[in-house]
This record gives structure tokens, sequence and C-alpha cells, in this order.
């Protein structure tokens, strides 16, 4: 009896997911091109060292140190290598009792041959607190993941990074991963999320606070599952996605959340209390769709970009979108935003005109980055009447002090932007100038400020021209720790 592939449910996502790669193959091969980099980016540090210095007492020093230390250090020896940990039972008798009741840190770098290593590791009666599996190539042994998840989870992991190391990236997590209820910090990639389509509806993941994905295939409804079943979730990263997401977030505990790189429809941040800071950049819209960023209610949003000033790009406050010419009312204003990065294409003029509609939205902002898009269009060129038109805008007159203008090449929009800020800006101190030191030099940035010197100024403004090695992503935006910290740093700042 032939079975028919086509009822299988993994056969069918797998359909739908080549189906998509073949529609957006220019943004596929954007993704394969940077897919490891942000993957081991956004990898934790290691709790442990692989590479520890061993030093040989003197002849003379026969004292079992190891021995004299309280159970509550020993217990922190796991910290260890798992294999460097095992051999500490011969530094001394009463560690061998030590180590067998303590939790154990797993991490899978230096373990070979990966698999009999492994099931040695997992079948040991301790207890697991952290495992890291992130140098293994998981499509060898796929089979075997299942056995090794659900040991985790009676053995109460919590913190967990499982990231396949080759390609292809679509060979799919076990369902067994989402009834890991211990988990407090998960890290994937790149894998295909388990289809949760028909799973039960118990909570899955009732203690995780941090939560990582980097290339992994996942659909919308996969994200609103852990979402919906993630009650004190604080962190959520996506990175790298290529089918489209629609992101609705409903989040009694969130408080940041990183968007990058990936296929994005909407972003709505329907009813999110707690949210401090919304990242999203490097998002690809092809075949002509378009993206939504929809603001409910986050009355604690502090910092929030980048938002694209395009024709692809629709910015929502309340229920206005946003665009030139628009009225400001309390219900499109989000007064807790300090920190705002917009990408602007100065080069079309009904791209640049959106930019005062957007800045009147965020009236408390204290820092702005700017950042140019698509620098070789042009369409109706703005200069700097046409920015004095735009009325008087509140965060400018009397909030921003600090205004950083990314990837700076001192075009003709560009300038204009900087002369209505000197202009208008009363309590502005710093405009920080960047370019990138690979394409322009000093001297070249700075001939073309000068213009600016002698203007003059609703402020003491002091300009400042600083050099960025180039290849950055709009700064440290891609670092999952600098962009999730709390108190929050700046993300945005690449130099």
């Amino acid at each position: 009896m032939e079975y028919d592939l086509s009822r299988c449910p993994l056969f069918a996502r797998l359909h739908k997911v080549a189906a998509e790669l073949l529609r957006n193959k220019d943004a596929v091969r954007q993704l394969f091109h940077r897919a490891y980099v942000p993957t081991h980016h956004a990898l934790p540090d290691s709790l442990v060292s692989t590479a520890p210095c061993l030093f040989a007492l003197l002849p003379h020093d026969d004292i079992d140190r190891v021995s004299r230390l309280p159970d509550a250090l020993l217990h922190n020896i796991s910290r260890l290598p798992a294999k460097d940990a095992v051999r500490t039972a011969a530094l001394s008798r009463r560690w061998r009792g030590v180590w067998r009741s303590g939790p154990l840190i797993l991490v899978d770098s230096g373990l070979f041959p990966a698999t009999s290593a492994m099931y040695s590791v997992l079948t040991h009666p301790r207890p697991f607190r952290c495992v890291h599996l992130t140098s293994c190539n998981m499509d060898e042994f796929h089979a075997l993941l299942m056995g090794w998840l659900q040991i985790l989870a009676d053995k109460g992991v919590q913190d967990l990074v499982l990231v396949n190391h080759r390609w292809p990236f679509v060979v799919a997590l076990p369902a067994t991963l989402l009834g890991v209820a211990t988990l407090t910090r998960l890290y994937l990639g790149p894998w295909m999320f388990p289809d949760t389509a028909g799973l039960p509806s118990a909570t899955c993941f009732r203690n995780l606070c941090e939560l990582v994905h980097c290339n992994v295939i996942m659909e919308s409804r996969d994200l609103d599952f852990v979402l919906d079943r993630s009650p004190v979730l604080e962190t959520l990263c996506v990175k790298g996605n290529l089918l489209r997401l629609c992101l609705r977030l409903v989040s009694q505990s969130l408080r940041c959340v990183q968007i990058i790189g990936c296929f994005l429809e909407e972003i709505f941040v329907v009813d999110v209390p707690r949210l401090e800071r919304l990242t999203q950049s490097e998002g690809f819209t092809p075949n002509g769709n378009f993206t939504k960023v929809k603001i409910g209610h986050a009355p604690k949003l502090q910092l929030l970009g980048y938002l694209e000033l395009d024709q692809r790009h629709v910015l929502e406050v309340g229920n206005s979108i946003i665009k030139a010419g628009s009225r400001v009312s309390p219900s499109t204003m989000v007064p807790g935003v300090g920190i705002l990065a917009l990408e602007v294409c100065f080069g079309v003029r009904n791209d640049a005109k959106m930019v005062p509609g957007v800045l009147i939205c965020f009236p408390n902002m204290e820092t702005l980055h700017i950042k140019p898009i698509n620098p070789h269009q042009s369409s109706g060129k703005l200069n700097l009447k046409s920015w004095h038109e735009s009325g008087t805008i509140e965060c400018i007159r009397s909030r921003i002090k600090l205004l950083v203008f990314h990837d700076f090449q001192g075009g003709r929009g560009e300038l204009a932007f900087l002369k209505f800020f000197f202009e208008s800006a009363l309590v502005m101190q710093e405009v920080e100038n960047v370019f990138d030191a690979a394409s322009s030099s000093f001297e070249e940035v700075e001939s073309k400020l000068e213009s600016l010197g002698s203007m003059k100024r609703a402020s003491e403004t002091s300009i400042a021209l600083v050099a960025a090695s180039s290849g950055h992503h709009g700064g440290d935006i891609w670092s999952f720790k600098i962009g999730s910290g709390f108190p929050p740093a700046d993300p945005f700042v690449n130099y």
C-alpha cells in the first residue's frame, strides 16, 4: 500500500515553505547570505569555560583544597564543561557525592563523538539547569532529538540553546519541545518550528522569560500559540523568518520585542502594558507587499524603530494612519517614547514629507536617529522652505537633545533637514553625523557641512563627525544582548 505524502502535515508545510521561497528568491538569497552571522551573534554567552587554564601543584603541596570547599560552591563546579566536571571526581573523595547530586550545565562543544557522548551525559542521573547544543549537526541524528528533549523535560532544564549547525534548516523541531514547561530561556535556530495546529491548549511555557528565534521557519499562528501560552515572557526576538508574519502583541508581561530581517506584513501592538522597547530592522517586503506598524495600548513604550517612511510602510497610531499633513490629537500620540529611529528616503518628496507627521506623534522624544535609505532615488526634492511649511513640531522645538544622522552623505535633502533642525530646536545639544569611513574621507564630509557653520541656530548645538566602520547593520540592533538590556542601552548606536 502506497502512502499519500500530500496528506502528511509536515509535507504540506514543506510544500508551503518551498512555494514561498520560490516567490521571494531575492529575499531568500539575502537571508542565506547573512544567516549564520546573526544566528551566532544572537547566542548568549556560554556559562562554562571550554579552555580552562590548569596549574600543577608544587610537589610538597598535597593539601586537598577541594574537600575544604562548602557544598554550595562545589555545586558550581558544574559550570565546567561536562567532561571536565566528571574528571574532578578524581581530585577528591568528597567531590564524588557532590558531582552526582548537583545540577548539570551541558555545552556540547568538545563532545566527540557527538551522538554517543550526548547520550552518556543525558542519561546521567543528575538534573540539568542549562543545556547549550550549538555544535552538533542536528539533521544527522534528528530521530534522537525527540528522546533528548523528553529527557531534558524530565530533568527540569531551564536554559536551552538548540542550534541546527547545518543546512537545510527545514528540519522540523519535534513538538516535544512545547512540553518543556520548566524552561526560562530558549534560543532556537535554524529550524522549522513544530506545527501548532491541533495541539492542546494547555500552557506550554509557563516559566519562559526569554525567547529567541533565529532563522526559524514559523507561521504567524505558531508565534501566536507561543505568546498566548507564555504568561511571564518578557523578551522576544525573531530574526530571519522567511514566511509572512502578522505579529499581534497581546501580553501582560512583554517588555522587549526585536524583529530583525523578517518578511513582515504587520506588527500590531494590541495590548502590551509593560512593553518598553520595540525594534525592527532589515525587513523585506517583496512583490509589492507593504508592512504596517500599528501602535495600540503600550503606555510604557520608551524606544521605537526603525520606522521606514516610504510608500511600502504604514504607521498607524490608535485608529489613525499617519501621513504627510496628519493632525495631532491625544489618540495619535505615544508620549512615553524617548528614543525614536526613522529610515527616510530624502530623495522622494512624498516619502520625506511623512517625517513631520510622524514626529508630532512623539511629543516627549529626546533622541532621534535618522538613517537615509535609497539615496539614489529622486522624485521632487525638499528644500529648507519645504520643511518650514510643516509648521512647529513640538518635540523638535522643546524636547530633542540629540540627533544622530546615520550613513550621512551630505546630500541636498540631508542638509536641508539639518538646517531645519538647527533653526527650530531650542534645547538640542548635539548633532552627530555618522559617515562610512570606507567610502568617504573626514575632509570630504566636513566640507559638505561648512554651510551649517555660519547659519543662525536656535540653540548652542555642537556638530560632531563620527567615522563608522563599514558593514554595520544599523548599529547594535543586531545584538540581542544590547537590544534587550535593562536598563536600556541605545541599540541604534553603531560607532
